[in-house]
């Protein structure tokens, strides 16, 4: 999630603007209904509280040990290369900053496994790991070269050309799958490091510094393991004050203007994008919950899947071919938290057909700005889809293999 919300499409259609998981303060307690979870489905069990230990509501807990190495996996070690002092623009709370890390890769090599390490969690967010190669790698020292400072702004993707291969948010640690499968990295390919700054208890003035590393987890590139591809599906957020609430930026126009000042035009883009290609170019419709399907481009193999969205999330959903005899649901999670947004493995992997339908659907709740410390103070709002702490998400990330065959969702190592 760069600083600039880019509305580029991905073969599939999903926008490659992600948004970031949310750094914030207290999540205070949030009564939701329990709900059983479909057989074989990525679930999430409901909390009594949302509140958890992430940045401004306390410390993030230390991540676990990592697992034991397996068959031809060796760890590699870094960290961003000089401390940096995050600043975010005129009127907004958060910056996105992009850095680039050299694995010395001279070999091919598949990335198993990652472990974001945050160094200061009163400031980072969320972080994605985004792969490069040598040319890409070239355009990205020159982006830095003429940037001021460590690193260069990037809200929405990385600013340069690249395959989404990780990420770290709160509650997300080392996911390890069992089948034999890695995301490729050629040789001499690099990885951007993009992280979310959220400076909100500091009004969006500086204040400390940040160097945090990421440990990776790489097996030999000789192994055979089927190549993944993190897919992203996401809907579009229409949300509007409650009945209680009253402003200038209860008014959707303007509360899009709102986020264009704060991030850049391309977030009128991709708000504009994603009602075009959900709702088939009609008017966007106001509400709480809002879905967006999106056609598999070709048949595969998927592992594993998570949901994300910011405060104001109730609750997440993806569903393979919804409404048809074939319907599964790949996730559930009828009580969001954004403290667990961990990637969740599928009980079984699930074999993807061309033309199948992937679902997305969320659900918003605008009463929980009143009880969050972190927007308590802020105006309200029409939130539509946006980078920052008081915009929202709804985006779906499915970790699969295109092109696997049938055969391949069984194996394991």
């Amino acid at each position: 999630m760069n600083h600039a919300l880019r509305a580029a499409r991905r073969p599939g259609g999903a926008i490659i603007a992600l948004a970031v998981v949310l750094l914030v303060t207290s999540c205070a307690a949030r009564d939701r209904p329990d709900a059983s979870q479909p057989q074989g489905a990525a679930s999430s069990s409901p909390s009594a509280s949302a509140s958890g230990g992430h940045g401004l509501h306390g410390k993030a807990a230390a991540p676990p040990p990592a697992a034991p190495l397996r068959a031809s996996e060796r760890f590699v070690s870094l960290t961003l290369p000089q401390p940096y002092k995050p600043v975010a623009p005129s009127g907004a709370t958060d910056e996105y900053r992009c850095f680039l890390v050299d694995p010395g890769l001279t070999e091919q090599a598949f990335l198993t496994g990652n472990q974001f390490l945050p160094q200061n969690t009163d400031l980072v967010h969320h972080a994605i790991l985004y792969r490069v190669g040598p040319g890409e790698a070239k355009a990205a020292h020159d982006l830095d070269a003429r940037t001021p400072g460590e690193g260069w702004t990037c809200f929405g993707d990385a600013g340069i050309e690249g395959s989404w291969v990780g990420h770290w948010a709160p509650g997300a640690n080392e996911t390890l799958l069992t089948q034999k499968v890695g995301y490729p990295m050629p040789r001499g390919s690099q990885l951007i490091i993009q992280v979310h700054y959220n400076l909100l208890a500091t009004g969006g003035r500086p204040g400390g510094t940040d160097q945090s590393g990421v440990r990776l987890r790489l097996a030999d590139g000789g192994t055979g393991l089927e190549a993944l591809e993190t897919e992203r599906i996401a809907g579009p957020v229409e949300l509007p004050c409650t009945a209680e609430e009253s402003g200038p930026l209860c008014d959707r126009e303007a509360a899009i203007s709102d986020v264009v000042h704060r991030f850049g035009e391309q977030a009128r883009q991709s708000v504009h994008m994603l009602n075009q290609r959900c709702n088939q170019d009609r008017p966007p419709v106001a509400g709480p919950t809002r879905h967006c399907d999106q056609r598999v481009e070709e048949s595969g193999v998927a592992y594993a899947v998570a949901g994300h969205m910011h405060l104001l999330g109730r609750s997440i959903k993806m569903e393979l071919n919804p409404g048809t005899p074939d319907a599964q649901t790949l996730l559930d999670i009828p009580s969001y938290n954004f403290d667990e947004q961990a990637i969740r493995p599928l009980a079984k992997p699930v074999a993807l057909k061309a033309d199948d339908t992937l679902r997305v659907t969320c659900t918003h709740d605008a009463g929980l700005r009143r009880l969050l410390p972190a927007l308590r103070d802020q105006p309200p709002r029409y939130v539509v889809w946006g980078e920052g702490t008081s915009d929202e998400m709804c985006l779906g990330l499915l970790v699969w293999s295109p092109g696997a065959g049938p055969g391949t969702a069984s194996g394991q190592e």
